[in-house]
């Protein structure tokens, strides 16, 4: 696999392993969770508005529960459960963009609906949902565009994330290779931004890309 493709694996694949892991292990129980109860919406509209049975879904939140008795999870909280499955390294920046991307109406905390949306469409989405998901995670300030500084601050937590791990060992100069590389195969009008358009076309014409979005398509 390509160094791109094995950036972008990173970035989205570590999302549905980490919740496979979630979902069949338990955290420990000390991890502070926020006071306000919250109830999700019935089950039948979650089945309507995504991809899951309602079986799926009465496991899924069973499994959030138990994490969370609130029914909600604020970011400090979520950061101590992603950080659980990266022992090697400093996973809470990255968490800090990823609890963003599932927190979409911004409120400072994750519901299970929000959070159930956004693993239908990693895992049972359509390529085109998938990379727009993946898009939005890139795109840290929602401005419709994806910049190199972005982008830099992601490849940045990704490694630091992956921690001593990282192989082969990082260069200084690394991060910004990976940076000029996404840009050289992304920014298809060379104008320094990455467009959603330019994204999904270039994403759609990596096999290495497009396996990856298939890996943890059964993973329930």
């Amino acid at each position: 696999m390509n160094e791109f493709g094995k950036m972008f694996s990173y970035s989205f694949l570590d999302i549905a392993w980490w919740y496979y892991q979630y979902h069949r292990d338990k955290i420990e129980d000390e991890l502070e969770m926020t006071m306000v109860c919250h109830r999700p919406e019935g089950l039948e509209q979650l089945e309507a508005q995504t991809n899951f049975t309602k079986r799926e879904l009465q496991v899924l939140y069973r499994g959030f529960k138990n994490e969370c008795p609130s029914g909600v999870v604020n970011e400090e909280t979520f950061k101590q459960i992603y950080a659980q499955f990266f022992p090697h390294g400093d996973a809470s920046t990255y968490a800090h963009y990823l609890f963003n991307a599932f927190d979409t109406t911004q409120t400072g905390s994750v519901k299970f609906e929000d959070f159930v949306t956004a693993l239908s469409i990693l895992l049972r989405g359509t390529v085109h949902e998938k990379l727009r998901w993946t898009f939005n995670l890139y795109d840290i300030n929602k401005d419709g565009y994806i910049n190199k500084e972005e982008m830099m601050d992601i490849v940045k937590a990704i490694y630091d994330m992956m921690g001593k791990y990282t192989y082969p060992v990082l260069k200084e100069d690394t991060p910004r290779q990976h940076v000029d590389v996404f840009f050289q195969k992304m920014d298809k009008n060379k104008d320094g931004i990455v467009t959603l358009d330019e994204f999904l076309e270039s994403c759609q014409e990596d096999d290495n890309i497009m396996r990856s979005l298939q890996l943890f398509q059964n993973v329930m």
